[in-house]
């Protein structure tokens, strides 16, 4: 008899197969799942959504799938609202979206104990461009010859609650592959409807593997502690890089300048807090490192769009 284990494994395993994409008994071991869903639209889309807690720490080499050849890959990190995905544990994470070229393979370190969820989807660079058409312009990395990239977008609330609407649908009967494909296509339509905002004067450097390593250094540190800004001479050491190509490569990857990142991480934490933490806005401006209320106020309704109290009225 096949357990409930060796089912989700057995899924993952056809997934990963029909993309062409090597996972072996072993590595699986070191995860436990708890939750899971793909779909495949060969050879140009395929889609795997899944929540799991590491119970040994490892790390690994990540390669691109070998079935969909001329891809990029779009990982949507921490979908915190989808209780199928958060059921056990109450880790907070901020949400993301990682962005990689079918060129890059990283290593991955998994430490035992942590969760983690993820919407992954996997397109035809070529198909994605059949929908961008003339609008292609605004997405200069899609037209790389090198295809050595790597963007990092925070998380709309359109993006996030499509990715959920996929993850959260219990449709079983009737179109539910036309489902799927539709909305993953409104995910992406958001996705690079976010990306339109960036600057289109950034740079635009070919990154190595160091200099990555050494930004996403810099990014964790900022986020580490959310109270204060971290002074740029300890980020400059952090990352063993000048102070120019730093902001330039942080830019690249992030979209936005040090400190508006900082910025950002603050102002989505602080909505956090305010819709499910249930603080009140001073308390909510203090924990945040805000003397004044009215300067956390004016920040928070450039970043949320609305004032912290009406925000937060939404959610009592």
């Amino acid at each position: 008899m096949i357990n409930e284990t060796e089912c989700d494994r057995k899924l993952f395993k056809d997934f990963a197969k029909e993309i062409g994409y090597e996972m072996d008994d072993a590595t699986l071991e070191n995860f436990q799942i708890k939750f899971q869903k793909a779909f495949t639209f060969l050879p140009e889309l395929a889609v795997f959504a899944g929540a799991y807690s590491v119970k040994k720490t490892f790390q690994r080499r990540t390669v691109p799938p070998k079935n969909i050849r001329n891809n990029i890959r779009i990982f949507f990190h921490n979908i915190i609202s989808c209780e199928a995905l958060t059921q056990g544990h109450k880790d907070i994470q901020i949400p993301y979206v990682k962005i990689l070229p079918c060129t890059m393979s990283h290593n991955s370190t998994f430490v035992e104990g942590t969760h983690a969820n993820v919407v992954l989807v996997i397109i035809d660079i070529d198909y994605l461009k059949s929908f961008l058409k003339s609008d292609i312009e605004h997405f200069p990395f899609l037209t790389r010859k090198d295809q050595h990239f790597l963007i990092e977008e925070i998380m709309s609330d359109d993006i996030l609650r499509t990715v959920n609407e996929i993850i959260s649908n219990r449709q079983t009967e009737g179109l539910e592959d036309f489902f799927y494909k539709l909305k993953t296509m409104e995910l992406l339509y958001y996705l690079f409807e976010s990306l339109t905002h960036r600057d289109k004067n950034a740079s635009n450097l070919k990154l190595s593997e160091k200099d990555i390593l050494s930004i996403y250094k810099v990014r964790d540190r900022i986020a580490s502690n959310l109270s204060q800004p971290q002074p740029i001479n300890e980020l400059k050491k952090l990352a063993g890089m000048n102070e120019l190509k730093m902001r330039n490569i942080f830019k690249q990857i992030f979209g936005l300048g040090i400190y508006e990142y900082y910025q950002h991480l603050r102002m989505t934490e602080a909505a956090r807090l305010l819709r499910e933490e249930k603080l009140s806005v001073s308390e909510t401006g203090y924990a945040l490192g805000f003397e004044n209320l009215s300067h956390f106020t004016r920040v928070f309704e450039q970043h949320i769009g609305l004032k912290p109290k009406k925000y937060s009225s939404q959610f009592r």
